[in-house]
């Protein structure tokens, strides 16, 4: 089967097991596991922060941000196409009674700045506070386009004037780096908190890291457990992630040309339609209207031994990540152009 579902498909590397099979452990809840401690500052040095929290998943990095940086009946200003907004149960409303204010996302991913600016409520007694704005990068709805270093430092500097935080959901912040020529550090710089996967493209089998300055994630440190984060010999998992960091960054610029490959077959079908080029390692494309739905085509295709997801009602998603070989490219085109022809 060639997987294009999501990178979280990916498996880890054989250097990743033996890092898992050698690390050295202890009790991280007692703050014993000091191949969690390593992970937690070499990713917060990556990213130009002073401290780091390993976390089980993305879903809890952003909710633990939320919970740290909000009260209950506060605000937060988010995408209405964010992953935070979409995919993750509404647990800032249902576990931190914070209250989400969606804004529309741009088709590059951003909100409007001037839109965030008018979002921002005034100091009266009915209005929930405005304490932050959550962003992602790169934006995972919007086909993978990398938030660009101008647009975060705009965002940062509102937030700044305002007095508001700024959570940076970076699931595929290295992503974003790739595609746009720059570093992580960059990206980061204005966000107070900002949280990485180590799981979908950099292909470590678990795990994200949530960092800011000491104080907040001394203070995420206790939402993380209050939410069932708090692992034990969590070494196990955290060495895979120090190998991902050392490894895989350099490499995802691959998966980025295998996507673009995949647009360019895809956009050559009759019937189906790839309305921009792909920036990472997102393909988005479309059916016609009087074809074959997408849930149709994704079967027909897993039945030929390619796997992917339909997303919309007339919108398929592809993704690439590591696994996924040049030929595997050319043998999903060919099932694409068998599929399509029935």
């Amino acid at each position: 089967m060639i997987d294009l579902r999501s990178d979280t498909v990916t498996l880890p590397t054989p250097s990743m097991r033996e890092a898992m099979a050698r690390a050295e452990v202890g009790d991280d809840v007692f703050r014993d596991d000091p191949t969690v401690r390593a992970l937690e500052e070499k990713t917060a040095a990556v990213l130009g922060k002073e401290a780091g929290l390993f976390t089980a998943s993305g879903t809890m990095a952003n909710l633990v941000a939320i919970l740290t940086h909000c009260r209950r009946g506060d605000e937060v200003i988010m995408g209405d196409m964010a992953h935070t907004f979409v995919y993750e149960v509404g647990g800032s409303a249902a576990l931190g009674g914070v209250h989400p204010r969606p804004l529309p996302n741009q088709p590059d991913g951003t909100i409007l700045v001037s839109d965030i600016e008018k979002a921002i409520r005034p100091k009266d007694d009915h209005f929930p506070v405005t304490r932050l704005i959550c962003l992602e990068n790169s934006h995972n709805k919007c086909g993978g386009v990398p938030l660009s270093a101008g647009y975060m430092a705009d965002a940062a500097s509102l937030a700044g004037r305002h007095r508001i935080a700024l959570h940076l959901d970076g699931a595929r912040l290295f992503n974003a780096a790739a595609a746009l020529g720059t570093d992580v550090k960059t990206l980061a710089a204005g966000a107070g908190s900002v949280g990485v996967c180590l799981s979908k493209g950099l292909s470590a089998p678990v795990g994200s890291v949530l960092c800011g300055t000491r104080q907040f994630v001394g203070e995420a440190r206790r939402f993380r457990k209050m939410v069932g984060g708090g692992m034990r010999q969590a070494g196990i998992i955290a060495a895979a992630g120090i190998v991902a960091l050392d490894t895989m960054v350099d490499r995802l610029a691959e998966d980025h040309a295998n996507a673009r490959r995949l647009a360019e077959g895809i956009a050559a079908v009759p019937g189906l339609v790839v309305p921009s080029m792909p920036q990472t390692n997102i393909v988005m494309f479309e059916v016609a209207q009087d074809g074959p739905t997408p849930a149709e085509i994704a079967a027909r295709l897993k039945s030929e031994g390619v796997s992917l997801f339909a997303v919309g009602p007339r919108q398929l998603r592809a993704v690439t990540h590591y696994g996924i070989t040049s030929s595997d490219i050319d043998e999903a085109i060919a099932t694409f152009g068998r599929v399509m022809e029935h």
